[in-house]
């Protein structure tokens, strides 16, 4: 092998690979899926790969004349060096035996020139202070992430004995952490929630929709205090309000009675005061970290989960809400739904790498203002701007408050509608649907779960 050089190749070890994929069939079902065209570094060795890896997926002999024949038909015959460069390839490999090391060495060949082109862009990206630093380091992560993808292509690939050791290393896991109540995962603070999920699971995307004014904030702002409390490290990524905004919630759900009005326009009184300040010690003890950066996108959040964990300081993600997210797309002319679906994919793919539960809020659209269902009950079809929002979820929650359309009782249980909510668990990959009623004060501040009031007990049970 040559010495190192700038460029990091090496023209006779991708020249080996060629002359064993051209001389012996059980070579390329070998290499076809661990090596792309461009980690080969001369150019023609690149266009005959690319031609050696379209005949194998489309199921044709290969040789040297069907491969001559398939780089005549691409016009790129003449440019690798005509049938003459096919015959020198095939003649200066004598077998395969050692072709997998050989793999081995020419992608790690590969990663190197990617490491040396990633850091030298960083490197003058990093000088130019026109540039965002959160991009930078948006970047710098997109890179690594792009280097580890190389590094290890076929690491996820189990045989089935492989698959139901992980498999049942999990159950016990869950039979381990699990409650006498049935919760494995992250506590939801809601106890028919609790029941109905399990707790929040790791790898798993949940979404959380409604629309405007209904709660989705405070309810989110409720499953993170509730996770925090059982010990849990939750990161917030708050789009839409500024973090002291998210505090004053947090403090008035935190409080006994604590007037809303008087904590914001600051005429409270010395008891109020003081429970604020009780309130806040209690809070500062709960390992909740919140980033409300006005301009984020899912590259960003994902980055500052995995700083995060790799410190101990990320369980679950809440990110509030979706369509506020900073859409920064490679392809040009991607129209909303398609950057939406995106960032949803995005999320997905966060949790699964984390292994930890991502709650996304959701907008719903107007068909639920403009009276599509009799009782203004939201549905699957109203998440905003993308299907792929259901589809990548493994559950999603629907948002409603009877009250809020004038309502005096929700039509399904006939409970009272005034400080009733109503999640409807629309979606759940891994059990069922169904509904989880809910209390709130007038503020929508506090919210624990519904115990019908004794008037409405007494009233129907005659």
């Amino acid at each position: 092998m040559k010495p190192d050089t700038p460029n990091a190749h090496d023209s006779q070890l991708e020249a080996a690979i060629l002359g064993a994929c051209l001389i012996e069939t059980a070579a390329m079902p070998l290499v076809a899926d661990k090596l792309r065209p461009e980690m080969f570094y001369e150019e023609n060795h690149l266009e005959i790969y690319s031609a050696l890896q379209s005949m194998y997926r489309d199921g044709k002999s290969i040789d040297i004349i069907t491969v001559k024949n398939e780089l005549a038909a691409r016009g790129k015959l003449d440019a690798v060096g005509g049938p003459y460069e096919l015959m020198r390839l095939s003649s200066a490999v004598a077998s395969s035996a050692h072709l997998e090391y050989h793999v081995l060495i020419l992608r790690q060949l590969h990663t190197r020139r990617s490491m040396r082109l990633g850091f030298q862009q960083l490197l003058g990206m990093s000088a130019d202070e026109s540039l965002d630093i959160d991009d930078i380091l948006v970047e710098a992560h997109q890179l690594l992430e792009r280097l580890e993808s190389d590094g290890s292509m076929n690491e996820h690939l189990r045989s089935m004995p492989q698959l139901m050791t992980d498999t049942l290393e999990q159950v016990d896991a869950r039979v381990a952490s699990g409650s006498a109540d049935g919760i494995t995962g992250i506590p939801t603070g809601l106890a028919e929630l609790d029941r109905l999920t399990a707790g929040w699971q790791r790898g798993s995307e949940y979404t959380i929709a409604a629309r405007p004014s209904v709660g989705k904030t405070a309810f989110a702002l409720h499953l993170a205090r509730a996770a925090a409390t059982a010990g849990h490290h939750v990161v917030v990524f708050s789009l839409e309000m500024q973090g002291e905004r998210l505090g004053d919630r947090w403090l008035l759900a935190a409080t006994r009675d604590v007037n809303p009005q008087h904590l914001k326009d600051g005429r409270l009184m010395p008891d109020e005061l003081a429970q604020l300040r009780e309130a806040s010690a209690g809070l500062s003890r709960l390992p909740i970290h919140v980033d409300d950066h006005a301009v984020t996108s899912m590259d960003r959040v994902r980055s500052a989960a995995r700083v995060l964990q790799s410190k101990g300081k990320c369980d679950m993600v809440i990110l509030d809400y979706l369509q506020l997210c900073n859409m920064k797309s490679d392809q040009k002319n991607r129209n909303r739904e398609q950057e939406v679906a995106q960032a949803s994919r995005k999320a997905k793919l966060l949790a699964k790498e984390l292994n930890i539960p991502v709650l996304l809020l959701s907008q719903l659209n107007r068909e639920s203002d403009s009276g599509y269902s009799t009782d203004h009950r939201p549905g699957l079809h109203q998440l905003r701007e993308s299907g792929a929002i259901e589809q990548d979820a493994d559950m999603v929650m629907l948002l409603y408050r009877p009250a809020m359309h004038g309502k005096a009782t929700d039509k399904k249980s006939t409970y009272p509608a005034d400080g009733l909510g109503v999640v409807i668990v629309a979606k759940n990959r891994n059990s069922s649907t169904g509904e989880v009623y809910f209390h709130h004060n007038p503020s929508m501040t506090k919210l624990a779960d519904y115990v019908p009031p004794m008037e409405w007990m007494m009233r129907n049970s005659k």
